[in-house]
């Protein structure tokens, strides 16, 4: 038994690099789609995914959660949201990329972690622990460098950052499975997406059947690029604890920024380096933070498990049970933390996909 649980952890992780890994790399693909414009791509990769998702869910036969979410007008509404927002990060990163920031799209990954505490202390009223208030204040001091060394506020990152946290923080209201969540968010975003095509062909301006078969291959391919990721990190979140998604999610834009570095050729002038570093050192209190967390609760688990063993032997089980499930709600302090190193794209328990990081 033990052997299998390893060998499902590894399956776990190999299918978390291989989702990280192509959300990290797919800045090489958004540029072979020229000369189409972003919002052409955008459409495209809108219209493409419910065809890919649609032939996923008829081969797995799941459908019966569709009947259910169009009983609940409150989930509808939902992810009526969660498409518009996904369908701005979405266009803004395509944009981002095809126009040469790269690296200041690979930003808005890195801080949407910083982000999404903050939403939360906002929103929700969360309460942060020392440690977490130090990492989301060097956080904003790395905004204000960096404004200083673009000349600007860094749009692009805060774009980014700001409508995946909204995305993160809708999803997990709507809690549906990444796979069906993509189906229900792609078939609102279907027909203004289809209507855009149709128009700009009408116009002549559609380079979907000017530019040869290949180039309409490869817009056809935005479903694939957008699918294929999503169902490995399925496969992963449902195997590997939610702690190791979240590291794992920083390979993404570590990606990114190496690329438009060193493949791309983007500009890092001496400002810039710094602003990064601070947002690196945020990241790394912040990690460091919740992974102690993590630990103290598990610590506080074990403990409460041997208290219960011993109850249960001298014949006060009830009482020692009461006593576990305090000891487990102690615990549960840590799931926020652990959520915010995986950046909001894990949700409930790993349920909601990543689509945002591409």
């Amino acid at each position: 038994m033990a052997g299998k649980s390893r060998g499902e952890q590894r399956i776990g992780l190999l299918n978390g690099f291989a989702a990280y890994g192509m959300w990290g790399l797919v800045p090489l693909f958004w540029p072979l789609l020229k000369p189409a414009g972003a919002i052409e791509i955008l459409a495209h990769r809108m219209v493409w995914s419910l065809a890919v998702v649609g032939v996923l869910l008829l081969v797995t036969r799941r459908w019966a959660w569709a009947g259910e979410l169009l009983r609940q007008p409150r989930k509808l509404a939902l992810i009526t949201v969660a498409a518009a927002v996904i369908t701005v990060n979405w266009g803004v990163y395509i944009w981002a990329v095809n126009s040469g920031h790269v690296v200041e799209a690979s930003l808005g990954y890195f801080i949407n972690p910083l982000v999404t505490i903050a939403m939360g202390v906002l929103l929700l009223k969360e309460r942060l622990r020392p440690v977490q208030w130090a990492a989301v204040g060097v956080g904003a001091a790395a905004v204000l460098v960096l404004t200083i060394g673009y000349g600007r506020p860094p749009w692009i990152s805060l774009c980014l950052a700001f409508s995946f946290a909204t995305y993160g923080l809708v999803k997990k209201k709507v809690n549906l499975g990444g796979l069906e969540s993509l189906a229900a968010e792609s078939t609102i975003q279907f027909l203004p997406a289809l209507a855009y095509l149709l128009w700009v062909g009408s116009r002549g301006d559609a380079t979907f059947t000017a530019q040869g078969p290949g180039h309409a291959a490869l817009l056809a391919a935005t479903g694939v690029v957008t699918a294929i990721p999503l169902i490995c990190f399925g496969a992963a979140a449902i195997r590997v604890p939610l702690s190791t998604l979240g590291l794992l999610q920083y390979m993404a834009p570590v990606f990114q920024f190496l690329l438009g570095i060193f493949y791309f050729h983007e500009a890092m002038p001496a400002e810039r380096w710094a602003g990064f570093a601070l947002v690196w050192l945020a990241l790394s209190l912040l990690t460091f933070d919740a992974l102690r967390a993590a630990r103290r609760g598990a610590r506080a688990l074990r403990e409460a498990a041997r208290a219960d063993s011993a109850a249960t032997a001298a014949g006060t089980g009830a009482g020692a049970t009461a006593g576990i499930a305090e000891v487990a709600a102690v615990a549960a302090g840590t799931a926020p933390e652990a959520a915010a190193i995986a950046a909001g794209t894990v949700g409930s328990a790993g349920r909601t996909g990543s689509h945002g990081t591409s």
